[in-house]
């Protein structure tokens, strides 16, 4: 979500659309209801906003009309902190600028080429130091598989000829798919597990204590 949380207005101020990623959407309220449970509590008003740019629709719930939102769908969208500070700048640029599809492209690729010099592979271009990071069961050979159907080489567009196009909106959006999925494989999830392995150790350590 925005850094200031937003409220169930007539319009939905958030920072950028859930959807098309556009900085300061114009998000208008074009339905609102309320509900609640079978036996008369758990209280929710909600109501649907346009996006005036993208067409899409955002749905957003808070406890009262006017209140702060507690519940957004789709939700605004950033890297994960475990991700390496460089590498995550990159790729939450990538993500806001999916509309500017050739410059997404090319920070899609730069968030993936910081990710692999996080792990060593710092030397040579960009699909072969992937080829290798399989090779070294690094990722997975369905990843570089999916690394190679998805446009990564900034290259080809700084140095276009006659016959390679600029990329469209739905390459952008499977490049930055793809940085996001290497981003979850390398960093997120074994940061999710080393956390719940701490916890599970804690929580161990106290029963021992209290046994």
């Amino acid at each position: 979500m925005s850094k200031t949380e937003p409220t169930l207005e007539e319009n939905l101020i958030l920072d950028r659309c859930p959807r098309c990623r556009v900085a300061s959407p114009n998000l208008e309220k074009i339905w609102e209801a309320q509900t609640k449970r079978y036996d008369g509590t758990n209280l929710r008003c909600w109501r649907v906003y346009r996006c005036r740019r993208c067409g899409g629709l955002v749905t957003a719930s808070a406890q009262e009309w006017a209140r702060t939102v507690i519940e957004m769908f789709p939700s605004q969208v950033e890297a994960d902190e475990a991700i390496p500070s460089k590498a995550r700048d990159y790729l939450n640029q990538a993500m806001d600028s999916v509309q500017s599809p050739a410059g997404a492209v090319m920070l899609a690729a730069s968030a993936v080429d910081e990710m692999l010099k996080q792990k060593g592979y710092k030397e040579g271009k960009l699909y072969p130091r992937i080829k290798k990071a399989e090779k070294e069961h690094l990722i997975t050979k369905e990843m570089a598989r999916w690394a190679h159907q998805v446009r990564l080489d900034a290259n080809d567009q700084r140095h276009a000829d006659e016959n390679t196009n600029l990329p469209n909106e739905e390459d952008a959006k499977k490049s930055v798919g793809f940085a996001n999925a290497l981003a979850e494989f390398l960093f997120v999830l074994p940061s999710r597990v080393t956390k719940g392995l701490e916890e599970t150790n804690i929580e161990s350590e106290t029963e021992e204590e209290t046994a």
